[in-house]
């Protein structure tokens, strides 16, 4: 009765360690090793159980005491290597160590009353791929652009487990606008009329991951810039109104007279809506004139 007792209770520890030790890569996990246990005769056995251990990096390992008088020790043939120590534990049970892997590697440990009997364990950690990183830099989300519309679309691109990009490529909706092999990584993009557009771009790694980026842009029709409503609030403030399409970026300049030509760059703005209020705050007594210019897209 005692012996088969103890059969079913090792069929049940097999079964929950299989179940615990398969790591799902990409998420951290737990393992459970047994320190100590009890043979089929009834005895006290110095093992680790399991030896040896298959995890990916940021899982942790669970040591769980079966018996007392044990230590787990990273190092080998007794010589600790400092990377932990539960220390010998000879209390009451149940009791329980815990080692997170943030690193991949094979990891050896002993127990340091029973190295001699050979009491050892081996973790293996193994890096866990992660697909590569991206982002396209140009043209920003939900920018607005003037009609017809020709930019640089570009992206940066990175893998964050060390591995290596292998390729980038760009779409308008489902067209595949190409593929850049290395950085910087960019297609050029002509005469868009005027629409909303989605753009993509899809990094892949050595390891056949993907990552992807997508952005959403508007192109509309420039209304022509139309300058009103003149006035000074004071003789060092001139206010006008000019018309404007919101989201696209204006710059304003003034002049002191208009045979030299000697602009002055005095703002850059993007439009919130239109007309748009125009505060110069340096003005002078002195003639002035001013304009306004539409910015060439990004």
């Amino acid at each position: 009765m005692n012996a088969t007792g103890k059969f079913f209770r090792w069929m049940c520890v097999g079964v929950s360690m299989m179940m615990i030790t398969s790591a799902v890569p990409g998420f951290a996990a737990s393992v459970t090793v047994f320190v100590g246990n009890t043979n089929l005769s009834g005895f006290a056995s110095d093992v680790f159980v399991p030896p040896s251990t298959n995890i990916n990096v940021n899982d942790s390992v669970i040591w769980v005491w079966e018996h007392i008088d044990h230590s787990t020790t990273s190092g080998t043939n007794g010589f600790p290597s400092g990377l932990w120590d539960s220390g010998v534990y000879s209390n009451s049970l149940p009791h329980a160590f815990t080692n997170t892997f943030t690193s991949a590697g094979q990891f050896r440990y002993y127990c340091q009353t029973h190295v001699a009997f050979n009491m050892t364990g081996l973790v293996s950690v193994a890096a866990v791929e992660l697909p590569p990183t991206i982002s396209i830099t140009n043209p920003p989300n939900n920018a607005t652009l003037s009609a017809p519309a020709s930019f640089t679309l570009a992206a940066t691109a990175s893998d964050p487990d060390g591995g290596t990009v292998t390729n980038v490529q760009f779409f308008q909706g489902a067209t595949s606008l190409g593929n850049v092999a290395t950085s910087p990584y960019s297609v050029p993009v002509s005469n868009l009329a005027a629409a909303d557009y989605a753009f993509s771009a899809v990094a892949s790694d050595n390891a056949g991951l993907t990552g992807t980026n997508a952005v959403t842009i508007h192109v509309v029709t420039a209304v022509p810039i139309v300058l009103s409503a003149p006035h000074f609030l004071s003789p060092a403030d001139f206010q006008f109104n000019y018309t404007a399409n919101a989201g696209l970026s204006y710059i304003i300049q003034r002049a002191s007279d208009l045979k030299l030509g000697n602009w002055t760059t005095l703002s850059t703005n993007v439009a919130g809506g239109s007309p748009v209020l125009f505060d110069d705050t340096t003005a002078s007594g002195n003639p002035g004139f001013y304009r306004v210019g539409l910015l060439p897209n990004p």
